[in-house]
């Protein structure tokens, strides 16, 4: 049946016993009903806020309970929830900010100056948790972008506040289904699947930091049958000692996805090995919802390295710098185009999309297609490195590196250098047991069957705070520039030089 969102949890709290629970975050709980009467009590106080039909409300709370109350205290208000992490600097907030001039802000740090703004822990007290009568919003959520590459644009998202409870949520969420969210709530991913989850009667299992043992014990517990992760969070589970990880039962879960960053495909076969090929699955695609590809472990290992098809949503192009399509197996960027048109399920405020004359756009990354019709991805055309001529794509030498035992994490940029132009630098995050020096001397040996010699790392850095995000997001851009700046300024920074100077090409 389709109803209005805003009217999800009194759905559930009518049909389910009074004790179900809809969603936890450690020992906090809320039944249907509670989330019901909560959320109709911050709606009630939001609007005496000023919160309208047809408004925006920034949310900037990190992951718990009180996210949820007030994600469907805003839809039951009609307007259209957009949520920011609460750790955002000041420039970047009051950035988007005046891009969508909110009617409140819910939440963040007290410098972002928001005019009209509620706190964090805000209790609605006096407010009646009677149901409320609203217009559906016209936008369901609107997210925000581009915060590493330039200024911040925000997403409005085509899809009216809707669903239909009577039919399998996408993503393979079916109704009732226990799902387990690792990650921050202020990005898209994690956004959509946890309210999807609920859209179909499930229960949330919520994590207010990602810890990889704490995630096993979780949904063993709980048995939790979907979950979503970056390949960050893969690779700390991974690394766990191999009997804490078969130690919990997992017979539960029916599907792993992962998306948001490049996977290793080390790693991807390992954790094929371990849970079997039909349980994983990938989705490449953006915020945007112009196409997007899917992949399961199965097809991976007959197309390994593809992130998979087009859906029946979209149509998909490899464009070559000529502004012609590209023969299979060449490489060239990668453009969208919805079954419904340009423009058909979002539009931006604050930017403007990178869109064609014909109507297909990109997201900027690079790719090819297989003959079969299976996509591989480059990179994004920002981070690609030029070195005597040669393009070095980042993620590959990434996902290289990474495979090393001492390394946690990794990211590549490319540096100014006076003989090749541009020469490739490794920022690592390492484990406990890590040398950088060692592992830098040990580095060109560790990748001699892994990567041409061109493509190793020419000197190396080790950084004591986690590159990626718990979204497995990275400011490659942030990265590089900096850097590039400190040389530029002979700032000292420690380098560590690999053992041999790659050659060109």
């Amino acid at each position: 049946m389709l109803i209005p969102i805003a009217d999800v949890p009194r759905w559930y709290a009518e049909r389910r016993p009074e004790d179900t629970i809809a969603i936890s975050h450690g020992r906090e709980t809320l039944t249907w009903r509670q989330l019901e009467r909560n959320a109709n009590r911050r709606a009630r106080a939001f609007a005496a806020k000023g919160v309208k039909p047809g408004d925006f409300v920034a949310i900037g709370l990190p992951n718990g309970n009180e996210f949820f109350e007030t994600t469907f205290a805003v839809w039951k208000c009609g307007a259209t929830p957009t949520s920011l992490s609460w750790r955002l600097p000041r420039g970047e907030a009051v950035a988007v900010l005046d891009i969508l001039k909110p009617s409140l802000v819910v939440g963040g740090e007290a410098d972002w100056n928001a005019g009209n703004a509620l706190p964090a822990g805000f209790r609605p007290e006096g407010f009646s948790d009677e149901p409320l009568d609203n217009p559906v919003p016209r936008y369901w959520k609107a997210m925000t972008s581009g915060g590493s590459t330039g200024r911040p644009k925000v997403i409005l998202d085509h899809q009216p506040a809707v669903t239909d409870t009577a039919v399998e949520q996408p993503l393979g969420i079916a109704p009732g289904t226990t799902l387990l969210n690792p990650g921050p709530l202020y990005h898209n991913a994690p956004f959509i699947v946890t309210h999807l989850a609920l859209f179909g009667g499930g229960r949330i299992t919520g994590m207010v930091k990602f810890d990889a043992e704490e995630a096993l014990r979780l949904m063993a517990r709980d048995h939790v049958q979907w979950v979503n992760f970056v390949p960050t969070m893969m690779h700390r589970i991974w690394a766990l000692p191999a009997d804490v990880r078969d130690a919990c039962d997992l017979s539960s879960l029916k599907i792993v996805f992962h998306m948001a960053a490049p996977m290793p495909p080390w790693l991807k076969e390992n954790w094929i090995a371990w849970l079997g090929p039909e349980r994983i699955f990938e989705l490449y695609g953006g915020t945007e919802r112009q196409g997007s590809t899917i992949i399961s472990g199965v097809e991976w290992l007959a197309h390994k390295g593809s992130v998979g098809k087009i859906g029946d949503t979209a149509r998909l192009r490899i464009i070559g710098e000529d502004g012609n399509d590209v023969a299979p197996g060449e490489t060239g960027e990668i453009y969208f185009l919805p079954n419904d048109g340009a423009g058909s399920t979002y539009h931006y405020l604050g930017a403007e999309p990178k869109r064609r004359a014909d109507g297909w756009e990109s997201l900027g990354d690079i790719g090819r297609l297989d003959s079969d019709g299976y996509l591989y991805l480059g990179d994004r055309l920002a981070d690609m490195i030029l070195r005597g001529g040669a393009n070095i794509y980042p993620a590959e030498v990434e996902a290289a590196v990474s495979a090393h035992p001492n390394v946690r994490s990794c990211v590549v940029v490319g540096l100014p250098d006076a003989e090749f132009g541009q020469r490739v630098h490794a920022i690592l995050e390492l484990g406990d047991s890590g040398d950088v020096q060692a592992v830098a001397d040990g580095m060109g040996d560790f990748l001699a069957d892994r990567l041409s010699r061109y493509k190793h790392p020419e000197s190396f850095e080790t950084v004591a705070i986690g590159l990626r995000d718990d979204s497995g997001k990275v400011r490659r851009t942030l990265l590089r520039d900096e850097r590039a700046a400190w040389l530029k300024a002979n700032r000292a920074f420690r380098i560590f030089p690999a053992r041999h100077r790659a050659r060109a090409g």
